[in-house]
Order: structure tokens, then sequence, then C-alpha cells
């Protein structure tokens, strides 16, 4: 089994992290390590559930800290070793968040240890976050667990640029089919096409002037797409089915059932249309505003954006708990063959994540 130094610094602890492969559904052997690393911690609580690893302290604070991070990659791409060249960190999970996570695990070893924290902490290696929720281990703990997540602020390591991302947007996937009658293309007439009758949404998604909402500091961009298309038969054939899909990512102002029914009223479907809803997911507040949110605003000089698209903050934000997203690498080299992470940035966020957990509370 590999052997991790989690006092190590922080761009050897995610070289290490990123030799031991990890694609989802392949994480044992790297639970297995950070949790033998995290039992050499004494007077820590560690609980293991599949492959997904939590460490507590239990040092009596007022507040607690969550630092969370997933331990799988997307499928390897011949990137694994990592190797350096010059000051940047190659390899499958440099970005994508192994830089993260080695930069939180490397944090909690350092305070759990030394107690000099004014947070008590937890730290959760999750598995399976890159594929399907019924896989997550964070959905997992929020569904079996619940106690396990509670705290006063998470920090989830995705990549932010070494910025603080705050919050995250809702996200709805639905499918709208069409149905029709089947004919050849040279007598049409004996047909009806169903890719036809799509027209009326397809026009008006198309028409869609997405709304920019600014919520305590961040601004969220809102998007309506059509981003998939299915149902046609051959070229020299009227389609007797066809399918649109449609993605809506909106701001965290909005509720689940506020977002739906927006949709809705927007899609406006004609009679004989069916709306099938795929995937919805709530999104996230800022939550910047909490007092214990404070000192790592302003560790990072006060900088701090909105994050565009879903994270595991969500599931943070369900049980109330303000959640944000902070770690190294720019999140557009996350899943590229070329995934890669400036190691500045990866000392960087460990830095600042140290010098805010060691605060004066």
């Amino acid at each position: 089994m590999a052997s991790l130094d989690l006092f190590a610094d922080p761009v050897d602890l995610t070289a290490a992290l990123i030799d031991i492969e990890s694609p989802s559904h392949h994480e044992a052997e790297i639970a297995d390590a950070i949790e033998e690393a995290l039992r050499r911690i004494e007077g820590i609580e560690v609980q293991r559930f599949h492959h997904t690893v939590v460490a507590r302290t239990h040092f009596g604070r007022q507040s607690r800290v969550v630092l969370a991070g997933h331990v799988d990659t997307v499928p390897l791409a011949d990137n694994t070793p990592h190797h350096i060249e010059g000051d940047v960190l190659w390899g499958c999970g440099s970005v994508d968040m192994k830089s993260g996570l080695a930069c939180y695990l490397r944090a909690f070893a350092r305070f759990a240890t030394s107690g000099t924290s004014p947070f008590d902490l937890t730290l959760i290696a999750y598995e399976a976050e890159e594929v399907a929720t019924e896989f997550n281990g964070l959905f997992h703990l929020e569904r079996d667990h619940p106690e396990l997540l509670e705290a006063d602020f998470a920090l989830l390591g995705e990549p932010s640029g070494a910025v603080i991302e705050a919050g995250c947007q809702g996200t709805i996937r639905v499918f709208v089919n069409a149905y029709g009658t089947r004919a050849h293309s040279a007598r049409s007439w004996l047909g009806h096409n169903a890719a036809h009758a799509l027209s009326g949404v397809l026009s008006r998604v198309a028409a869609y002037e997405p709304r920019s909402v600014e919520i305590a500091g961040c601004e969220y961009r809102e998007g309506l797409n059509v981003v998939g298309m299915n149902g046609f038969v051959a070229t020299n054939t009227i389609p007797d089915e066809a399918q649109l899909i449609i993605n809506f990512r909106y701001a965290p102002d909005r509720s689940i059932e506020d977002a739906k029914a927006h949709l809705e009223e927007v899609l406006a479907l004609e009679e004989g249309l069916e709306l099938v809803w795929d995937d919805v997911a709530a999104g996230a507040l800022p939550g910047l505003d909490h007092p214990v949110a404070a000192g790592l605003v302003e560790a990072v000089g006060g900088e701090f954006r909105a994050k565009f698209g879903w994270t595991d903050v969500a599931r943070f934000s369900s049980l109330g708990i303000p959640a944000i997203n902070f770690g190294p690498g720019d999140p557009g080299y996350a899943h590229k063959k070329d995934e890669q992470c400036p190691v500045d940035q990866i000392r960087s966020v460990s830095t600042i994540l140290e010098a805010y957990l060691a605060a004066e509370d």
C-alpha cells in the first residue's frame, strides 16, 4: 500500500496522490492510503464508509469547519504518474482535485496534531464525485450520516484558481419529446414530422435572454440551452420521434420550485409534447456573510467571485451550512489529457488555508 506523508510540502503530497491512480469506482487504494495516514494522528476520530474517509477533531471549540475533497478522477489518459516541468505539475487529478485535497489533508493534519486552531475540523475525503449522484460519497453521508457534515462553514477543494468561488448555480436538465408518424420523405404528406413539432420550443430557447443577478457581491449568470437532439431515423425518412435535451443553469436565489416553474413558463409546450424531468439540483448561496467565513475572505485579500456550474457545496447549503469552493488550478484544465497545475498556486492555497485556520477566532 502506498504511504502518504500528510505533513509534506503540498506539491509533493499532490504528486503522491496523483501517483495513486483513482478513477471513479477504483478508489480503494487511495482511500486506504488516506485512512492509514490519518489514523497515525493521535486523538482524532476516523471513520470509513466504503471508499470515503471522515476524520474529526474534538477540541471543544465553538465553531467547526469542514474541509472536503473528492478522491476520484475522470478516466486516465496516459497522464500518470505525475511529472513536473518548470513551475507546473502535470498529471491526472492535478487540478480536479488532488491538489486541493493535498492542501486540505495537510492543513487538517497540522492542526489536528497541534490543536492550535480556534476551530474544530472535519476532513472528508470522498469517492465518486465524477460520476452519477447515486455513487457520490458525500451524497451518501448527507443521506445516511448527516451529523458528520454538521459545521458552521464548509470548504470544498474544487479548482478555483486560488480564489474563493462562492456558492454555485443550480441545474435542471429536461427532455422534451415529440411524436409523429413515420413516412418516406418523398411522400411526406403521409407522415407527421416529430422534429418539426419541436420548432416552437427550439425557437423559444434560442430567443431566451438569460438574466444576471448579484448576490452578496457575486454575479451569477444564468443560461438556458439546447444541449442535445435525438430521435431521427434516416435521411430519407420523416421521423416519428424526436427529442430536445435542454439544460437550465440558474442563480441560487431561485428555489428548485421557482426554477422549474420559470422553465415551464419559458418552454410553453404545445399540446402533444412531453416534458420529462431528468436531473434537478439546487444551487447554493454564497454564504460569505457568515462570521466564520470572514477570516478566509480576509486571508485571500477580499477577492472572490461567483461559481459557475454546480458543485457539492450545494449539499452543505441544503443543510443550512454556508460553503465555498477554494482550491488551486484552472478549472479549464480539468478532465483534459494535459491536466496541469502551477505549483505556486498549490503552495498559495495551502498557505492561505493554514493562515485562516490558525487565525484568532
